[in-house]
């Protein structure tokens, strides 16, 4: 096949050209954006998942909704390297640039970049500050408290919005990184948002553990934040996301070839995405058959240990290592902690820290007490792969 009008594309957040499965995730976020201009605060959207199963990517329509249903999007990726808060900010200070200078609202916002100011002065945001000429709101955002201040910041850039006949929508890649006292401050700002009905929506993105993280964070999360599990995809949506692309450009697939195809994806959309795009390349001719996916197996599985497994391996210590090579040896349904523990011959105590620190990194991850899990599709695999012996 014609190279050029290969249609897949196994990159990290990249759109694919089909979102089959996840219909129902795009419906209610498009029905949440015009409540929240109307001020009928509907919930925020949690959308979590293992990797490669498309939140970015999600994340990335969202915001393309928004945009075109006239929304001002702040799109933050955390890192836990960074700052929120100062990424968060920085952002507010675009969005409030872009609302001031129109007259019938000007004292709205200009109030709201005052308050900004404070905020920015009291955390010694200095760039920020400086750059902002204007005089500090007095009595707002200026206590220290980070919850109690970035709500007051919050509300003055919703009340902005609403003057200015426009809505807001913060969008957050990797949630899971945010600093729990962050977090906890923004759901706070959340919650006060939609108690004042201000035209501010957020949606966010992160790891299986976010739900508890959020949880932990405030207990009434669970009914601010509208979860969604994002899984693989079943038999009949994976078999679309591959055949109906290539519909479109004239290319057809054996039935034999798209049961080959799910089973070496088990219908993770980014693998999906990086095995067709390597059949489509190897064949010929149409329609593509069974053999074709058969022969690029060592291929595919070759460039997905060198990029999507290999980035994440090398991030690890040697004594990690061993810990995800034992979690690896266990079947899905039983990793206990014990098991792992009792098949490395060592306590709980003393692997711990490994654990820990694997959690950390964002490798595995806890579905419930005493049980750990990995946040990489199929990483069970590529850890026998590359460690054939335990």
């Amino acid at each position: 096949m014609d190279p050029v009008k290969n249609p897949y594309v196994p990159n990290a957040g990249a759109m694919p050209p089909a979102l089959p499965g996840r219909r129902s995730l795009i419906d209610a976020f498009e029905v949440a954006l015009p409540r929240a201009i109307a001020g009928k605060t509907p919930k925020s959207l949690l959308p979590y998942g293992l990797r490669g199963v498309g939140k970015t990517v999600l994340l990335n329509r969202f915001i393309q909704d928004a945009e075109r249903t006239g929304y001002i999007v702040i799109f933050i990726e955390a890192d836990a390297e960074m700052d929120f808060v100062t990424q968060l900010v920085g952002e507010l200070r675009r969005v409030l640039l872009s609302l001031d200078g129109r007259a019938r609202v000007n004292e709205t916002v200009k109030r709201a970049i005052r308050i900004l100011k404070s905020f920015a002065l009291k955390f010694n945001l200095g760039d920020l500050s400086f750059e902002l000429g204007v005089e500090p709101e007095r009595g707002q955002a200026d206590t220290g408290d980070l919850t109690t201040d970035l709500t007051a910041l919050l509300v003055a850039v919703g009340e902005a919005a609403r003057a200015a006949e426009t809505a807001v929508l913060i969008a957050i890649d990797e949630v899971q990184t945010v600093k729990e006292a962050e977090f906890r401050a923004l759901i706070m700002a959340l919650h006060r948002i939609t108690q004042r009905q201000l035209p501010v929506l957020a949606v966010a993105t992160g790891l299986p553990q976010v739900v508890g993280l959020a949880g932990d964070a405030k207990t009434y999360a669970e009914r601010l934040f509208d979860y969604r599990e994002i899984g693989a995809l079943s038999k009949t949506d994976t078999f679309a996301a591959i055949a109906n692309p290539a519909e479109d450009e004239g290319v057809s697939f054996t039935a034999e070839a798209l049961d080959r195809l799910y089973e070496a994806t088990q219908g993770y959309p980014y693998f999906v995405q990086e095995w067709a795009y390597y059949v489509w390349n190897q064949a010929t001719t149409s329609p593509i058959g069974a053999d074709v996916v058969r022969n690029v197996r060592d291929e595919v599985l070759a460039g997905l240990d060198q990029g999507f497994f290999r980035a994440r391996y090398d991030r690890v210590t040697t004594s990690e290592r061993k810990y995800l090579r034992a979690m690896a040896e266990l079947e899905p349904g039983s990793r206990g902690t014990g098991d792992v523990a009792k098949l490395m011959g060592k306590t709980l105590s003393q692997l711990a820290p490994s654990r820990d620190a694997l959690i950390k990194k964002g490798l595995i991850y806890s579905p419930e007490a005493g049980k750990v899990a990995f946040t990489v599709p199929l990483f069970d695999d590529y850890m026998r792969r590359v460690e054939p012996t335990l």
